[in-house]
């Protein structure tokens, strides 16, 4: 191994030498970004960042690419709860929440990186991503992606490794792989004796024909889900968890982060032959 080799992937953590042997090898870089927001509780406003932090982590380590800090804020509107109920959750409106995502992205163009992976471990921030990925597209030519290392009602590649049963949505919020995954990344952040079981509710100003089983935006009226209406997420969660967590553990949590980090790996491979042409790379309207 070469003594000039740099002993850290975190950009926060390299010099100028450094991040040049990366580009020697690879125009790719992760970004992982999250939420600052309540998580019941027994878990830390941090949750949504460790998820995207750790999966990069592992995925820049096996890959030999580098990653960003992570970006800890994101759109959580409907985390805020009542004004002075100290939760803790903080947002960024849309527009801010993209506006900065795109001069990362700009800055990181203007060195020379021509693929950006965005590692996105908080649901919300999807729903006003998708300008921003295309905005990155058309302006610089760059090539970038969204990728979303969490589970909520697509259990996906965890199949089998979560014990608890759809009706205790495992994979929704401070539930059974959250927590899971904050106890593999730092188990003194999860106070398990704070811990609470529970399940979506429906609003009380929607009549209660209306159904709402988890914290996807959409309610089933009728037998179908055709509706979604503008909720926060105290309206339909008393505890700010949905699902159970009894069941997490430190293993559970380090064997999904494991696969996920694989997944992203197997396609960052994909990634490394593509020829990108960039259209754009001085980043002039930087002030």
């Amino acid at each position: 191994m070469p003594a000039d080799r740099p002993t850290s992937h975190n950009l926060l953590d390299l010099a100028p030498p450094d991040i040049a042997w990366f580009q020697e090898r690879s125009d790719l870089i992760l970004i992982p970004i999250g939420s600052c927001e309540q998580h019941g509780a027994h878990l830390p406003l941090g949750t949504d960042t460790i998820t995207a932090l750790e999966v990069s982590r592992r995925a820049a380590k096996k890959a030999d690419v580098p990653y960003t800090p992570p970006f800890w804020a994101g759109y959580s509107p409907q985390h805020l709860r009542d004004p002075e109920s100290g939760v803790g959750t903080i947002t960024l409106r849309a527009s801010t929440f993209t506006e900065v995502l795109y001069d990362i992205a700009r800055s990181l163009i203007h060195h020379g990186w021509n693929k950006l992976v965005f590692v996105n471990g908080h649901g919300s921030n999807t729903k006003v991503i998708d300008p921003l990925l295309r905005r990155i597209k058309y302006d610089t030519g760059a090539f970038v992606a969204l990728y979303k290392p969490y589970a909520e009602r697509y259990i996906g590649l965890l199949e089998g490794l979560l014990e608890n049963p759809p009706e205790e949505t495992p994979g929704w919020h401070a539930s059974e792989l959250e927590t899971s995954q904050v106890m593999a990344h730092d188990p003194a952040l999860v106070k398990m004796e704070r811990a609470a079981e529970d399940r979506a509710q429906v609003p009380r100003w929607l009549p209660g024909s209306f159904i709402k089983k988890d914290g996807a935006p959409d309610v089933e009226f009728d037998g179908y889900q055709y509706f979604v209406f503008p909720m926060d997420h105290g309206e339909f969660s008393r505890t700010g968890v949905i699902g159970n967590p009894m069941r997490a553990t430190a293993e559970k949590g380090e064997e999904a982060l494991n696969r996920y980090a694989d997944h992203l790996v197997k396609a960052i491979d994909e990634f490394r032959p593509l020829e990108v042409t960039i259209s754009r790379r001085a980043f002039e309207e930087r002030v």
